[in-house]
């Protein structure tokens, strides 16, 4: 990615957080950003660490437009995002390589939680809802 790409994401990301605060959205006073209720495209890795950083509670799927399972856990993830205490995030691995050679993403779909910044779960194929849910709430402070 070039660094006019990756200004251009973080441009994005600080017009929709400036748009949320318009809104009557704020912080919790703790330095995480109130969590979305829909999943968070990643265009980067400066977006990426943002996003894990902003956040206490993050899954992050990494997924690719040419796979099948893929395809049939996105409703899964967007249910998940809407009704849970995490940011949900989403990496698309041919846009990303490095992000997802960094993780050790060999497959897709592959989920990662992060709990304050760190990796604390990895799941591999298709997931269940109520899987993940009692993930995230595990990991939820």
């Amino acid at each position: 990615m070039s660094d006019a790409d990756e200004i251009d994401a973080i441009r994005q990301r600080k017009r929709e957080e400036l748009l949320s605060q318009a809104e009557g959205e704020s912080t919790d006073g703790g330095g995480s950003v109130e969590t979305p209720t829909e999943p968070i495209e990643i265009r980067g890795k400066e977006e990426f660490s943002a996003v894990i950083a902003d956040h206490d509670v993050v899954l992050v799927d990494f997924h690719a437009e040419w796979c099948g399972p893929c395809q049939m856990l996105a409703p899964v993830v967007k249910a998940v995002a809407a009704g849970s205490p995490a940011a949900v995030a989403k990496v698309d691995i041919d846009r990303n390589r490095q992000i997802a050679m960094e993780y050790g993403v060999r497959s897709v779909p592959t989920l990662l939680l992060f709990a304050d910044g760190e990796q604390v779960e990895r799941l591999v194929g298709m997931q269940d809802r109520t899987v993940l849910d009692e993930l995230i709430t595990r990991h939820a402070n």
